[in-house]
């Protein structure tokens, strides 16, 4: 009887960390993957466009360009065109940034005082 409750112990004893290991690494494949098609967004000045490329001019205190890959599966809301201030959301893949959705913002109206 007591090596039938010693089996059954080290056999649980056996199973319990394997288990425990196994959860982690499930998690940091899920972190992993999500990582990959995280979604960042940005919004700048457009530099120069054409039908697969995209570039901007981030503003800031180090003015700096971003080129995105443009795909027919990029979203566009308004028309793109040099000069125009736009939002960009991407994914990277690689060391490529991907645009999934461009969204051009409107011109700032300026009012003259008469």
């Amino acid at each position: 009887m007591k090596r039938i409750a010693m089996a059954l112990l080290v056999g649980a004893m056996a199973a319990v960390p394997a288990a425990g290991f196994a959860a982690p690494a499930a998690k940091a494949k899920t972190t992993a993957a999500t990582k990959a098609a995280a979604a960042h967004a940005t919004t700048g000045v457009v530099k120069s466009i054409d039908e697969k490329t995209l570039v901007i001019t981030r503003p800031g205190k180090k003015e700096h360009e971003m080129t995105f890959a443009l795909n027919p599966s990029t979203q566009r809301e308004g028309t793109v065109a040099v000069g125009s201030t736009v939002s960009v959301r991407y994914q990277e893949e690689g060391k490529t940034h991907v645009a999934s959705a461009l969204m051009v913002h409107p011109a700032k109206q300026t009012t003259h005082k008469s």
